[in-house]
């Protein structure tokens, strides 16, 4: 059976995603890993959610940013992960051209939010260190609705612009997708047409709305760091740094994974390495959000025993 149907435009109807791996012993394996991920993402950045919602005493700034982040997190795995779930499942590697565009969209738009509200967390952690007497003035409800507004604005446009350019394009045959996702820069190689307008704003918006949230959170951390330094108790330097360490594993995790995925697509040809970093940011990072920011964090630990009925001390 033939699964690309050409009109006399070349419009295709369906791409195949190839996945991680042909051989049919492994499916099974690949399947139980990513079906167990999923689950623990789903599950860790709801009760995230749940959390910070149903206590009060969480109705913070910091944790405003950690529910979004939560939030988005869910969303961007479920953009992936369930479709090479369902293709494992069925035997079947297809994905439809309209469903190979929304997930384009969706994985673009989740991914620049993700780098902009921790962008926005690092500048909460800035001016709780750094300006602390000013920080309920500065860090308002109405600023921090506003930089999630701002993010969920500049995110959607970015990702409608990106796709919307995708559709004019004319694809060959063999269109296989050596990915377990729609993703631009593999789609783009795929295409018959002139892509260089497409390669130019992908990796300008790259560069520009990876980069700059990216210098924002640099900056950011050199400052607290600074103001650290000068704090003269070694139980306050701690405390301080204990704040920001969560937020800075996920945020070198994330970021590092996601700009290389793009970046080294310009020196290389290879997908396999494209597809590796891919899942640490796509799957790894949203799962390990949860545990990384609740583990070593009392006033989360204490809302998810309240909620699981434990005894709070």
């Amino acid at each position: 059976m033939n699964h690309m149907e050409l009109s006399n435009d070349t419009q295709i109807s369906e791409f195949l995603l190839l996945g991680f791996s042909e051989e049919p012993e492994l499916q099974p394996l690949i399947f139980g890993l990513f079906l167990s991920m999923y689950l623990i993402t789903v599950f860790g950045n709801l009760l995230i959610i749940l959390a910070i919602s149903s206590d009060s005493h969480l109705h913070t700034p910091m944790y405003f940013f950690l529910a979004n982040l939560s939030f988005v997190d869910f969303c961007f795995t479920s953009t992936t992960v369930p479709k090479m779930l369902l293709n494992i499942q069925t035997q079947s590697k297809v994905i439809t051209y309209a469903g190979c565009i929304s997930q384009m969209y969706f994985f673009i738009l989740c991914a620049e939010l993700d780098d902009l509200i921790l962008s926005g967390m690092a500048y909460d952690r800035f001016v709780a260190i750094c300006h602390p007497l000013q920080y309920t003035i500065i860090m308002s409800p109405q600023l921090c609705g506003l930089l999630v507004l701002v993010s969920w604005i500049i995110s959607v446009l970015n990702s409608l612009l990106q796709t919307l350019m995708v559709l004019p394009l004319s694809f060959c045959t063999g269109m296989e997708i050596p990915h377990f996702f729609c993703e631009l820069n593999q789609v783009l190689r795929l295409a018959c047409s002139e892509t260089f307008l497409n390669d130019t704003v992908m990796y300008f918006a790259t560069v520009l709305l990876g980069g700059a949230p990216l210098a924002g959170i640099l900056y950011s951390y050199s400052k607290i760091v600074s103001s650290i330094r000068g704090i003269s108790s070694a139980q306050g330097k701690y405390k301080a740094f204990s704040t920001c360490a969560s937020h800075l594993s996920v945020v070198s995790l994330f970021c590092c994974t996601g700009l290389g995925v793009y970046l080294s697509s310009v020196a290389t040809q290879s997908s396999h390495s494209s597809t590796t970093a891919s899942v640490m940011y796509t799957v790894v990072t949203p799962m390990l959000n949860p545990f990384i920011y609740s583990l070593r964090n009392r006033d989360i630990k204490r809302a998810l025993k309240r909620i699981v009925g434990i005894p709070v001390m």
